[in-house]
């Protein structure tokens, strides 16, 4: 079984807000249970790359250098919100931030609604000590506009973070299965739309893991939206996480029907990317390597983001996690060394990727 860094179940974690206990039983239930959705895939396995055996390109002068909403990176790649709200999910998501400033990827954090309610939980997002080059992305749930949350608090999360944007997450499902769920999505794009036209930073859209399809994500950008995260089917499901938290039987066997729910992160990217050729787009959702990265990237996303396959590492070592996060950069480097791509640009669209 996998341990949380130290600091969880202690005195400090007993007498955590409610919001942060229920992140450390979310980064628990991650790393210990069988959270992934069932009989539903990311749909990666559907694409595969065409060999090119004479590249024409040195493997060393591959550069993984990109922009992104204005910003340069190192990487096309985000280790993806996850978590913070407590003393020990705190200290991972430090340990993120500092192998992401290290490697050059781009970091989001958990819901940092926990600080925003509770100031003495601050210290668990404010990631910039640990990264202070690259983009952070601030993150609240989007149905919090439904429930008071406004510009203010959208822009307090910003400043607890440090962050360069931020992202409002969609997660409906997982709303109706948490015991603490909140589902009053009526009337939310109008609401989505005035935080995106009046934030002094960009705002985007992100679900958590049941995707987002192109229609959806062409509203959202029309109402403002500056970047979509697909985060797609294939990879956590959230309906099972809460499964296991709820003390209401009917619907711990309700969340079962929910299992393989979903679109396809592979099928998610290809779609918003046809709707809106030139919209800022990052893919997540069930990616295991640097090889799905590489797709995601030539299926039109700007970013490709890892989330739950990072954590086990994270919670580990700073040396597993090093680690992970340069295999990654090295699957990804070698299959555009495959395909005769030296840089994403050249990855993005290209006409080696065939569906199979």
């Amino acid at each position: 079984m996998n341990q949380l860094p130290h600091g969880v179940g202690g005195e400090a974690e007993t007498n955590a807000p409610v919001t942060g206990e229920r992140k450390i039983e979310h980064v628990r239930l991650c790393l210990n249970e069988d959270v992934a959705g069932r009989g539903v895939t990311a749909g990666f396995e559907r694409w595969r790359f065409r060999h090119n055996a004479l590249p024409e390109v040195d493997f060393g002068s591959i550069t993984l250098r990109t922009s992104f909403l204005g910003r340069s990176l190192r990487t096309p790649l985000l280790i993806s919100s996850m978590t913070g709200g407590s003393p020990a999910t705190g200290g991972i998501n430090a340990r993120l931030a500092a192998s992401a400033q290290r490697r050059g990827w781009a970091l989001g954090v958990g819901s940092v609604r926990a600080a925003v309610e509770c100031p003495e939980l601050t210290a668990t997002f404010r990631v910039r000590d640990y990264a202070p080059d690259i983009p952070v992305i601030a993150n609240l749930g989007a149905v919090q506009l439904s429930l008071g949350y406004g510009v203010d608090e959208c822009r307090r999360a910003v400043d607890i973070a440090g962050a360069d944007w931020l992202v409002l997450h969609l997660n409906g499902l997982q709303e109706v299965f948490q015991p603490e769920g909140d589902t009053a999505f009526g009337g939310l794009l109008d609401r989505i739309g005035q935080v995106c036209r009046s934030l002094d930073v960009p705002v985007g859209i992100k679900e958590v893991g049941w995707g987002i399809d192109g229609d959806t994500a062409q509203r959202l950008y029309d109402a403002g939206a500056a970047f979509i995260d697909v985060a797609g089917a294939g990879g956590t499901s959230w309906s099972q996480v809460e499964k296991f938290r709820s003390p209401d039987p009917v619907k711990r066997a309700a969340a079962e029907a929910f299992a393989d729910w979903g679109i396809p992160t592979a099928e998610c990217i290809a779609d918003v990317r046809a709707a809106s050729p030139n919209g800022a787009l990052i893919g997540s959702g069930g990616l295991h390597s640097g090889v799905d990265a590489a797709k995601a990237l030539a299926l039109g996303a700007d970013l490709a983001g890892f989330g739950r396959k990072l954590l086990g590492p994270a919670v580990e070592s700073e040396e597993a996690l090093e680690a992970k996060l340069a295999q990654t950069e090295l699957e990804l480097r070698t299959a555009m060394f495959g395909i005769g791509a030296s840089s994403v640009d050249e990855l993005r669209g290209t006409p080696r990727l065939v569906r199979i």
